[in-house]
């Protein structure tokens, strides 16, 4: 009895033990989750006081910019692949680009150049040297598009419905790159001349790969000594009403993308006849390896990357229990992390993502094939190498008889800076926030690959957004069908960039902790 009483005791108090901690952690959680609005993403820097050249758009301009955008989209600047890119339409978006922007062409602060033929760099001159420059990308071409896919009107066409245009590249990435230079047109026809110098490139093959247009604009900046301060590409964007649970719009600037790779899987046996099969065909052993793949997806690395920081940053936008759970990822981690991967679209953000997109085997019905054949798609998280992945894809299968071989392949991207002394971060930030006050701006990921990918050896800070608005529906459009933008996302995005080359100038960052004021 009394053995009993005194294990009775013992329970007792690991119960009252194991309660306050949970009363301790939870009060903790709650301190954490209200003091959330004083403390992240409310709060920037005072910055010093500039004499920006105001941009208004009148309905002149209005007419004659959105009358260049769209003769830019009917250009089908389309890049099928490496040795397939349509140069004709390349050429005849040259002379656009000269026509629409005469006194970028002309300007005594420009330097032009073609590169590869059909790419553009342009070397804006600042008046003083000592502060490094930056460079603003996007492309030229984009991915076919037929009307046979069910636009509802033809791809090309640039045709304006209910104040929205449509066409393959109205999103990616005609938008910024005639945004960029319209900005600019501005600026210097109202006399502007920049303190910071820059760069804009744009390259002619990024939807392939980059490698002729983006590849030679860096060699060039490399052989000329160049560095970069940061690089601004197409990445993400202002997303309303995208992210389940958050209340309002938030500004996700990727500072960072995933890595690559394509992998071959191939079985070879002898051939034969149908009517006497083997136990196991090629197809058999491949399609048994392609399922292991399937049902094995690669480790969940949630908290590994900068997914973390952009839903600890989105925290405090989002309503009860969701805010109490995101401001506390100290103490939800392992939650979160299954709720993410349950969807598609969230688990792109937690793993290295498998997609096996060809399989290919036999040439007749009652001929046993040979060979079969499938190509595997992946997509590294920034906690992975491609030789990690592919380690565990060979271990994953666990079958000698299954071939592998990398057809390409690349690492994910660094991670760039996105604290209050990163200069690239927060000038960005700085300028969302200036033209679009109400939004929520924060870190992000991207799942794609970008041109921008290319620089990394001439800067530690490579960011990835674009300005656009992006409603429920319209991230399907990118490469899909019905690709639009509207005319006033159109309009705010050269805004955008009439502030942002203007911010640039700063020579410094203001110390954010001596002097920050609410927005």
């Amino acid at each position: 009895m009394k053995n009993s009483g005194s294990k009775f005791k013992i329970v007792k108090i690991c119960i009252s033990s194991l309660l306050i901690i949970i009363l301790i952690l939870c009060t903790i959680a709650a301190i954490r989750t209200w003091s959330l609005d004083a403390n992240i993403g409310l709060q920037l820097a005072h910055w010093e006081k500039t004499e920006n050249i105001s941009v208004v758009i009148d309905p002149r301009m209005r007419e004659e910019l959105l009358a260049h955008f769209k003769e830019a989209v009917r250009i089908p600047t389309v890049s099928l692949s490496q040795t397939d890119i349509n140069t004709t339409a390349l050429l005849e978006f040259d002379k656009l680009l000269r026509k629409a922007f005469p006194t970028v062409f002309s300007s005594s602060l420009v330097q032009h150049e073609l590169v590869a033929n059909y790419s553009h760099l342009f070397r804006v001159r600042g008046s003083q040297p000592d502060l490094v420059p930056y460079i603003l990308l996007a492309h030229i071409d984009v991915v076919p598009a037929s009307e046979s896919d069910g636009w509802e009107v033809p791809p090309f066409s640039a045709k304006e419905i209910d104040g929205f245009i449509y066409g393959r590249g109205t999103l990616d990435d005609k938008s910024p790159l005639m945004g960029i230079l319209q900005a600019l047109e501005y600026l210097l026809i109202k006399g502007y001349a920049p303190r910071r110098g820059f760069y804009i490139g744009f390259g002619h093959d990024e939807e392939v790969g980059g490698n002729q247009g983006a590849m030679n604009i860096v060699r060039l900046l490399k052989q000329r000594g160049v560095q970069l301060s940061f690089v601004l590409d197409e990445g993400l964007a202002v997303l309303d009403g995208i992210i389940a649970g958050l209340e309002g719009p938030a500004a996700l600037i990727g500072i960072s993308e995933k890595g690559q790779a394509t992998v071959k899987l191939s079985v070879s046996v002898a051939p034969g006849h149908s009517s006497m099969p083997p136990r196991e065909t090629s197809i058999g052993i491949l399609a048994a390896a392609v399922k292991r793949l399937e049902d094995n997806p690669m480790p969940n690395l949630f908290g590994y990357g900068p997914e973390h920081d952009t839903f600890e940053q989105l925290a405090h936008k989002f309503k009860l229990p969701l805010k109490f759970i995101l401001s506390n990822l100290w103490l939800f981690n392992p939650l979160l992390t299954r709720v993410l991967e349950r969807k598609p679209d969230t688990n792109a953000f937690v793993r290295t993502t498998t997609a096996v997109t060809m399989f290919n085997a036999g040439v007749k019905v009652n001929v046993l094939p040979s060979l079969a054949e499938a190509y595997v798609n992946l997509r590294i998280h920034s906690a992975q190498s491609l030789q990690e992945v592919l380690d565990l894809i060979q271990t994953t299968i666990g079958d000698q008889r299954v071939k592998m071989e990398l057809i390409n392949g690349f690492d994910p991207l660094p991670v760039s800076s996105a604290d209050e002394k990163s200069f690239g971060f927060q000038i960005i930030k700085k300028t969302v926030l200036d033209r679009f006050p109400t939004v929520t701006v924060a870190p992000g990921i991207c799942i794609g690959n970008t041109d921008s990918r290319h620089f990394k050896d001439l800067t530690d800070n490579i960011y990835r957004f674009s300005p656009s608005w992006f409603k429920p529906g319209d991230p399907q459009r990118f490469h899909g069908i019905n690709e639009r933008i509207s005319k006033k996302t159109y309009e705010d995005m050269i805004l955008f960039y009439v502030s942002l080359i203007q911010n640039c100038d700063m020579q410094k960052l203001p110390d954010a902790h001596s002097s920050v004021h609410e927005l």
